[in-house]
């Protein structure tokens, strides 16, 4: 039986976080070819540091000239997320980084195994659902990146002005009986631009937003704080800390509550299963867990480059199935098409809706009239309980 009691701990990072930026702008680059054709091929990865950002990695359209074209684009964009991002700081500005461009076409081998309809590489993707939150994930991250959206949303309508772009949250909750009842600590580090700002300053800023956020009875007078430990934090972002894609994917999946196949997603066209199959494992579990068939539900599948069927399907319950778990992995089999093609159809993930997943989570957010996050809606519910 698992342990009930026990304190766990999540983290999340900002938008304007180094890595974070740089998921951005990778998935803000595959938006653009996918508006272009939503066949397109991206494999972006990009690196910021003082004053610059380098993107490189595959792209594909249909004709080379379209490829060149939109490749010529790419400064723009990088520019254009930076500074909604918010970044005008003396040694990286939106206006004056140096943008260094090496996207290039696509690998005719890698391509061969993809335009079979097969998988563009092996590998193992995990799905997960709980009933912790309404959104069916684990508190200690859902809590973590509602934090720092909250506050994001502060510094950019002007409410709180001195707040910078770059900062991290972490949650420390005590669960008794396997549900979360307190919070035992926060951590928050957040930049400002007020260089006499102490820690207590921000404190006194970011408090009532925490607050708003996390339930009222999870905080107590046990409850330890800690904003701005180090003290100041003017200097942020690339400048302060270089950035990478992909380097935060346990902040864009479960927090560690649950397993990650070790595949980052931003970046990365839907024919790339990373990305897919990590989408159709979370929408699988949470519809299992959405449809009363357990409380709590991990999910596996794995790829070969080239091939289309899923090698494995693996469901766990935790014990809490109310049918036997291979039941429910030959039910999920059934109501879903695994493959490449079956995901992306089913999930209509052919679309420019990848920018906005890059911060504060791809999971445990509202699906979207365009498309947005179709990986969240609970409407294989009836299906999987005929199933089983």
């Amino acid at each position: 039986m698992s342990r009930q009691n026990y304190i766990f701990t999540s983290e999340s990072v900002s938008e304007g976080h180094p890595d974070k930026l740089c998921d951005r702008v990778s998935d803000a680059i595959l938006d653009a070819f996918l508006t272009e054709e939503p066949n397109a091929r991206v494999a972006c990865e990009t690196f910021a540091t003082t004053n610059r950002v380098v993107v490189g990695g595959e792209v594909g359209l249909s004709t080379e000239k379209k490829t060149a074209e939109m490749v010529e684009r790419v400064e723009d964009i990088v520019r254009a997320c930076v500074k909604d991002i918010g970044y005008e700081q003396k040694k990286f500005h939106w206006e004056k980084i140096k943008v260094h461009n090496y996207l290039h076409e696509q690998s005719a081998h890698i391509a061969q195994g993809v335009d079979k309809d097969g998988a563009g590489d092996q590998g193992i993707m995990f799905g997960y659902a709980c009933r912790e939150t309404p959104e069916l994930m684990p508190a200690p991250i859902q809590y973590a990146h509602a934090i720092l959206k909250r506050l994001a949303e502060a510094r950019k309508s002007g409410a709180e002005p001195t707040l910078g772009p770059d900062a991290k949250s972490q949650l420390s909750l005590r669960y008794v009986d396997g549900k979360p009842v307190e919070v035992t600590s926060i951590v928050l580090s957040h930049q400002h631009t007020g260089k006499k700002q102490s820690s207590a300053d921000i404190r006194a800023i970011v408090e009532p937003y925490i607050r708003e956020i996390l339930p009222a009875e999870w905080l107590t007078d046990a409850t330890v704080w800690h904003v701005n430990p180090t003290g100041t934090f003017v200097i942020g972002g690339p400048d302060g800390d270089a950035g990478l894609t992909g380097r935060k994917i346990i902040v864009d999946t479960y927090g560690g509550a649950a397993p990650h196949g070790g595949g980052a997603f931003s970046g990365k066209d839907p024919t790339k299963v990373d990305r897919s199959a990590a989408y159709a494992a979370r929408y699988l579990s949470k519809n299992i867990v959405a449809a009363g068939l357990a409380d709590r539900c991990t999910l596996q599948v794995s790829y070969a480059i080239g091939v289309a069927e899923p090698q494995s399907i693996y469901v766990n319950t935790h014990g809490t199935g109310v049918a036997p778990d291979d039941v429910i992995e030959r039910a999920v089999a059934a109501c879903m098409d695994l493959t490449p093609r079956g995901i992306r159809e089913h999930l209509h993930l052919t679309k420019p809706i990848y920018a906005r997943t890059s911060a504060y989570g791809h999971f445990g957010r509202a699906p979207e009239a365009d498309g947005g996050f179709s990986w969240e809606k609970t409407d294989l519910i009836d299906a999987l309980k005929a199933a089983v």
